[in-house]
């Protein structure tokens, strides 16, 4: 890789543990309201699936190993909790979204790809760990892991739509 790459790779990860303390818990959900996602959106408007993936891996590694970084400062113990879920499916969710993003900085195709990717995989690990580890039924994990997040979250891909673009766009013409 070049310096270039590297550096925004280093960027990426940098972004995700700032916007990880960026957040606030909901009383009646293990899981918090971050700004994480949208550093998560633009990881994937950024760079290809691959060093996306490798972004969001190297944040998971280092809350894993004790390292600060997730919202609520616990390490090893958020990734094997309730929310888990969420922290295995993005490695899968925003891959998956940087590959169907096109090549061409489009603010609606941005939304979409967020909207119709991101956010179901990522409702689905959170369901799945918090059915797992709480022992709920499926509607109760809904009231937990989903319903709560999803108007905020499709703020949050407007949001993180719109700087994309506009950092695409700076990035290209350098």
């Amino acid at each position: 890789m070049q310096a270039r790459e590297l550096t925004k790779l280093a960027m990426c990860v940098a972004l995700c543990c700032v916007t990880a303390y960026i957040a606030f818990p909901l009383p009646f959900t293990p899981g918090y309201v971050t700004a994480l996602t949208i550093a998560l959106s633009l990881t994937a408007y950024l760079l290809p699936p691959r060093q996306t993936f490798t972004v969001i891996l190297i944040y998971i590694l280092m809350g894993a190993i004790g390292l600060p970084v997730f919202a609520t400062g616990e390490g090893l113990s958020r990734l094997i909790g309730p929310v888990g879920g969420f922290y295995f499916a993005w490695l899968i969710a925003y891959p998956l979204m940087s590959w169907a993003k096109g090549l061409m900085p489009n603010f609606k195709r941005y939304v979409a790809t967020n909207i119709l990717i991101a956010m179901p995989i990522t409702y689905a690990g959170g369901l799945a760990s918090m059915m797992l580890i709480l022992h709920v039924e499926l509607w109760q994990a809904l009231t937990m892991a989903v319903f709560p997040f999803i108007f905020g979250d499709v703020l949050k891909s407007a949001a993180a739509a719109a700087l994309g673009v506009k950092l695409q766009k700076i990035l290209r013409e350098r």
